[in-house]
């Protein structure tokens, strides 16, 4: 395949042979808003950066406020049929805050993310930054700077030259660059480097250096998509940490894609999570893990994710009880008093299907200190020792789950055990909408 590097400035064109990816640039207008290609085989992603003449350092970042109202996006399939990436989302992103999209492929995550970029054009609804609507400002004048999965270096260049290069097309003069690059390098660890080419660097490394390149230029946003996806993981843990510390430092606003619950969980201020182009939930982690809105959420938030248990409540004597749903031809579920907290709120309910939900961590074996439990006899299918816990997977005849325990719980496959599940963390789910009926 014939690959060449391209650079565009009122039609000059350099070339550089011989490179496994194509780049191409533009320099759009005097004040050069960057706008970078890339092409491997027959993929072809645009990222359009934004720009701004300003120094970067240790001091805080310009901040602004970013909202999503009605956003809708459709796509054509290749049959023609119409495929909806986004459906009437509307989000409120703070000044200064780190906000986390996260959801499975094809959610629509991705595609929110290039509707504020401005790399896909909006079908209806709006964005605005600092109180502006967006919707028809060229990408170059949007003032953010977007860091991919793909880190688009340029393996002919210095990890300098690499940062630099957007403040040189756009004639910042040569003591600038050096203050600018080197504050950023200061600040992402890559002082050491700044000689080396990309193929000198750790994945780590090269990434970093994709984020200095937009650092550089201080943009008002600043828009992840997946950016640790192609590392290991222990360099994404690492990187989890780096990126999380520059958010801190440099105090911008910064919106973060991600299928990794993990990096959700632990690096956003908030997270929305979506499925089908719509935000099931959008909260501070925490609140998302312990009060999740609905199965979906439930299920994808938390590893190994929360438990569900189809059954029927009913009311025997003073007390209400979850009556687990059996399969044809097995014996009866087991039946879990719901705790006295939460009887009142279901009391509604009696007779009713009802899903219940219960996380691994939740559930102990029989001689632990567990109170406000009731017991459930299961088999065990499989034991997953994890080095500080092990995961016992187990089966009561008409659900498979899977309780998270103590290292030395000393469980073996096989057998059929007593475990207790901690009733004061259920949850409970509407079998038809799946939406949350009461939890903890």
């Amino acid at each position: 395949m014939k690959t060449e590097t391209r650079l565009k400035l009122k039609r000059h064109e350099c070339r550089v042979p011989g490179q496994a990816t194509n780049f191409t640039l533009f320099a759009l207008s005097p004040r050069l808003r960057l706008v970078l290609c890339t092409q491997s085989h027959s993929i072809k992603e645009t990222v359009r950066f934004g720009a701004r003449h300003a120094a970067v350092g240790v001091e805080k970042s310009v901040m602004a406020q970013v909202v999503i109202e009605n956003l809708d996006k459709t796509f054509k399939g290749r049959k023609g049929e119409s495929i909806r990436a986004v459906n009437n989302l509307s989000l409120s992103v703070e000044s200064g805050e780190f906000f986390v999209l996260v959801g499975p492929s094809g959610c629509g995550k991705s595609t929110t993310l290039r509707l504020i970029a401005g790399l896909e054009e909006i079908d209806q609804g709006t964005i605005s930054i600092e109180g502006k609507v967006i919707n028809d400002v060229s990408p170059k004048d949007r003032d953010i700077a977007m860091v991919f999965q793909n880190h688009a270096l340029y393996p002919h260049m210095t990890v300098f030259e690499n940062i630099a290069f957007g403040l040189k097309l756009r004639k910042c003069s040569r003591a600038e660059i050096e203050q600018r690059v080197g504050e950023a390098a200061e600040i992402l660890g890559l002082k050491d480097c700044l000689d080396r080419k990309p193929e000198a660097l750790s994945g780590g490394q090269r990434q970093r250096v994709a984020v200095g390149r937009a650092i550089v230029r201080k943009p008002k946003v600043f828009l992840f998509d997946e950016p640790l996806s192609n590392l290991d993981a222990r360099m994404r843990a690492q990187m989890r940490q780096e990126i999380s510390k520059l958010h801190a430092r440099l105090g911008s606003t910064m919106i973060y894609v991600t299928h990794d619950q993990v990096e959700a969980m632990s690096m956003g201020d908030r997270i929305a999570v979506m499925k089908e182009g719509v935000v099931q939930q959008a909260a501070a982690p925490m609140e998302v893990y312990r009060h999740p809105a609905n199965m979906f959420v439930a299920g994808f938030i938390g590893s190994p994710p929360m438990n569900f248990f189809r059954g029927t409540l009913i009311r025997d004597g003073d007390g209400m009880y979850f009556q687990e749903g059996t399969a044809p031809g097995a014996v009866n579920g087991f039946r879990l008093r719901v705790g006295n907290d939460m009887a009142p709120r279901l009391a509604g309910h009696a007779g009713e299907d009802v899903v219940f939900g219960i996380r691994p961590e939740n559930i102990a074996d029989k001689s632990s200190d567990a109170v406000n439990g009731g017991t459930v006899e299961a088999m065990i299918e499989a034991v997953e020792p994890m080095g500080p816990e092990t995961y016992l997977y187990a089966n009561t005849g008409a659900h498979s789950f899977v309780a998270r325990l103590s290292a030395d719980c000393g469980v073996e496959g096989g057998r059929k055990v007593t475990l207790v599940f901690d009733m004061s963390k259920a949850h409970f789910f509407d079998p038809a909408t799946e939406k949350i009926m009461v939890d903890n």
